[in-house]
């Protein structure tokens, strides 16, 4: 059997590894070593010089021409978190490396999250919650889209965007989808409308964020974009604060009170200290928990070992991803 090493934080270690993943990991390994920090594996080169397959989380270390040189025998890496790209480097994949990644996985709390807020946000709870408190009194008027007949906007069509719109099945409001690269016939079986961004902010009650950030997508969504929204609509970010220029975003919600956003997501992230993200009543922010938190790491690793013993028995991996796929998990 061959030598499996983790190499990651000690926070991912424990939050995606625990005892019965590790026995599970175990049975099947020739031999386990641990590696924590992730960066300390330059102190243990003579593991690394043998391991035939990495399990990883976050804090992985960049695996580049440097580090794979003290790893000729590497053959897979199985990594229990979302994106790859801050450690994956062009010399994983020149050396045929195999490389899977739990992103999917994590992918499940996301749109649970995205959901959750969407509803909230369509019923423009802060809004209220907000103006309640202030007020210490009920407002006897309370204009609201609802979910019913309600049209949710999604910028970018990946992974977490479907499993959102599969989630939004069950209501009866309308999808409608911002992504150059879906099909008109993919659009018509996802049972999505697609519409350019600009049309997108205008038309929908609520939008929610899904874009990776790529120097093409940096400043994405501008200042016009939130001029364009309806009163009272709402905004959400899960996926990365680089899609959306701050600056101009804060701007329109001064000027815009009757606007909501939500973000999980910042740029820099935190937000700096004097940020007026901070203070603004229209805004409220989440420390980065759409993702996998607490015992949900638990689901990824789990999911890593799964893939391995398919790994192990000749089995096509569910979740290996390309050098092109990698490129796009945000």
């Amino acid at each position: 059997m061959p030598q499996v090493t983790l190499l990651l934080s000690p926070e991912a270690l424990t939050s995606a590894y625990d005892e019965p993943v590790l026995s599970r990991l175990r049975a099947q390994a020739g031999r386990l070593a641990v590696i924590t920090p992730g960066e300390a594996w330059r102190i243990h080169l003579d593991v690394l010089r043998k391991t035939e397959v990495i399990f990883s989380g976050w804090g992985a270390p960049r695996m580049d021409a440097a580090f794979l040189d003290h790893a000729p025998m590497l053959r897979a890496i199985f990594y229990a978190g979302g994106s790859v790209r801050y450690f994956i480097t062009d010399v994983v994949w020149q050396r045929g490396i195999r490389v899977s990644t739990a992103q999917a996985i994590n992918a499940i709390p996301v749109a649970e999250y995205t959901v959750s807020t969407l509803l909230l946000g369509l019923k423009r709870f802060w809004h209220y919650a907000r103006v309640t408190r202030d007020t210490r009194d009920f407002p006897t008027e309370r204009p609201m889209p609802g979910a019913f007949g309600s049209t949710v906007g999604l910028v970018s069509y990946g992974t977490i965007a479907r499993l959102v719109r599969a989630k939004l099945r069950s209501f009866e409001l309308e999808v409608i989808v911002y992504d150059p690269f879906l099909s008109d016939e993919e659009a018509r079986r996802e049972d999505v409308r697609k519409v350019g961004l600009d049309e997108l902010f205008t038309t929908a009650d609520a939008v929610s964020v899904h874009t990776p950030h790529l120097s093409e997508t940096a400043g994405l969504v501008r200042s016009r974009h939130f001029e364009l929204m309806k009163p009272g609509a709402f905004f959400l970010n899960t996926a990365r604060g680089e899609v959306v220029d701050e600056p101009e975003m804060i701007a329109v919600l001064r000027r815009r009170p009757d606007l909501q956003a939500v973000l999980d997501v910042t740029n820099p992230e935190a937000p700096l200290p004097d940020s007026p993200l901070y203070s603004l009543p229209n805004v409220v922010l989440t420390p980065h928990i759409a993702g996998s938190v607490g015992r949900e790491c638990l689901r990824m690793g789990q999911a890593m070992v799964e893939e391995y013993e398919r790994y192990r028995a000749g089995q096509p991996l569910r979740w290996e991803i390309t050098a092109d796929r990698a490129e796009l998990i945000a």
